[in-house]
């Protein structure tokens, strides 16, 4: 295990380094009532994990910004760290893709699940694989790993470090100057617009998203509004 010592976060942000999962670690926190701004971490040999508990003084609908949001956060963060070539998109689900090939993914889950209800707690996490899988887990043709990437000069601290960094920033923003930001750099990044959705129960035209982020899906007849909040794990 890395030494908390060893990782620094920005004003308004703490770390606790997680004895197991580090979204499930940040969860029980957020549950005990701890303050918003404690990134729980894990910084594995083969995979890194975090989660950022937020204390959301908006209806979770609006809330769920902070996914993509925390994605942006990300994927700037590799953007000032890794090679220029390397390319970073994140889906609507929370999928994260370096070059085109999945590469772990970030996850939501909040105290209360109603889109109208201004919920005690709201963590956003996610895992980055760092290397290739064995045989025996199963890592297909379009799956990669950070370091896979010719991204091997990554160090995971700084990594999360930067991407402490970069949300905050962007939550600066947010609180500053509304959705807007956040909208525009997040649909530069974003997959599958324009493009046949074919994912869980949706099917149709994924034709971009309204201002909290639900994705219009459009289908022979009408276009349909898919609530961000659909992607939050079950109840806590």
């Amino acid at each position: 295990m890395s030494d908390v010592a060893d990782v620094t976060f920005p004003p308004l942000m703490w770390g606790e380094e997680a004895p197991g999962s580090a979204f499930d670690h940040a969860i029980m926190r957020a549950t005990l009532g701890c303050d918003a701004g404690l990134i729980a971490y894990k910084l594995g040999a083969a995979e890194m994990e975090a989660a950022l508990v937020f204390a959301p003084e908006v209806p979770l609908g609006q809330a769920m910004t902070m996914l993509p949001l925390c994605g942006v956060g990300l994927q700037n963060a590799l953007g000032a760290l890794a090679p220029p070539e390397v390319a970073v998109h994140l889906d609507w689900w929370g999928g994260i893709r370096l070059n085109g090939a999945r590469c772990g993914r970030f996850r939501a889950r909040a105290s209360d699940t109603d889109p109208e209800s201004i919920p005690d707690w709201l963590v956003i996490g996610f895992n980055l694989p760092l290397i290739p899988a064995t045989r025996e887990t199963g890592q297909t043709p379009d799956e990669t790993t950070l370091f896979a990437e010719v991204c091997a000069d990554v160090a995971p601290p700084a990594l999360l470090e930067a991407w402490a960094r970069h949300t905050l920033n962007w939550l600066s923003r947010w609180e500053d100057e509304g959705v807007a930001p956040v909208h525009a750099e997040w649909r530069g990044l974003a997959l599958g617009i324009g493009e046949d959705v074919r994912n869980r129960s949706l099917t149709g035209t994924f034709r971009g998203v309204d201002e909290a982020f639900g994705m219009l899906l459009r289908d022979d007849d009408t276009t349909h509004l898919i609530p961000l909040t659909t992607v939050l794990e079950g109840p806590a």
